[in-house]
């Protein structure tokens, strides 16, 4: 039995296809409303909170295998609710800022669930993906009302991932030999700016885009609203305003692994174009 929490966010739904196309069985999805979950034949929803490790009883029993996502909820007990229903391997999702940006407060955190898992006494796997695809959307609503977006940083490139390919190796690392006591840094093929990303959206829209460059001052009074100043600083710094060549580094691990290449911004803006209409 694999559980695979966070089921219906961006890396969790693809998982959920990926062992379902794979033939991977038995599968459950973790959703806080079971009701309204949408998944494959065959794969059950379970509802629990992963905020509640004891909310997580029902879904952890008969589990051995356990897909987690750092950063959502309380990972010591969910650790520790797991070994203790029996569960043998974990795959987490942390962050490459462990090792690109570890004086940041976020990193120091991934950091911390990494040392619970290894320290839990199950096999682990680690997945250290670089800045998602999906982020750009924060600007949906910009492009659907105005056609525009306004970012700082305008023509600095990441390294950015699709959440499928993050999807594709945790699918591997749950079903093949080979995972367990690793970790892996993830990113995508090559390193795309801002500009760039714009384009790539607009072109799966089929109409004209503005980019409206923007100062990181106006950018972090924009983002503190929403999600405090640290943590938009920390974002800015992740985005531009610190970047290092360990976090431009394109690695070519999602091939390694999946036997695919790694999936292109283009090809998430065509996957996702829905997003901004």
């Amino acid at each position: 039995m694999i559980l695979v929490t966070g089921a219906t966010g961006n890396i969790g739904s693809a998982l959920l296809r990926e062992l379902h196309l794979a033939g991977a069985a038995p599968v459950r999805g973790l959703t806080r409303d079971a009701r309204r979950a949408s998944f494959a034949e065959g794969i059950e929803a379970v509802e629990g909170d992963l905020a509640q490790a004891d909310s997580l009883k029902a879904a952890l029993e008969g589990a051995r295998s356990l897909f987690l996502l750092s950063g959502m909820g309380a990972e010591a007990e969910v650790l520790a609710a797991a070994r203790q229903a029996g569960v043998e391997h974990v795959v987490l999702v942390s962050s490459i800022t462990v090792q690109t940006h570890p004086h940041l407060p976020a990193a120091d955190e991934n950091l911390a669930v990494e040392r619970l898992l290894k320290d839990s006494g199950m096999a682990w796997t680690i997945l250290r993906p670089t800045q998602f695809a999906s982020n750009t959307l924060w600007w949906a609503q910009s492009i659907r009302d105005q056609g525009v977006v306004r970012a700082p940083y305008a023509d600095i490139g990441l390294p950015t991932i699709h959440p499928a390919d993050i999807a594709a190796v945790a699918r591997a690392a749950l079903t093949e030999p080979g995972h367990q006591g690793r970790t892996y840094a993830l990113t995508g093929p090559e390193c795309i700016t801002v500009r760039r990303q714009v384009a790539a959206i607009a072109a799966a829209l089929g109409r004209e885009m503005a980019l409206i460059e923007i100062s990181r001052e106006e950018a972090h009074r924009q983002m503190a609203s929403f999600m405090g100043d640290e943590t938009a600083d920390a974002v800015l710094d992740l985005t531009g305003g610190d970047v290092n060549d360990e976090l431009l580094k394109v690695r070519d691990t999602v091939p390694q692994i999946t036997g695919s290449a790694a999936r292109s911004f283009q090809q998430w803006a065509s996957d996702n174009g829905a997003a901004f209409r």
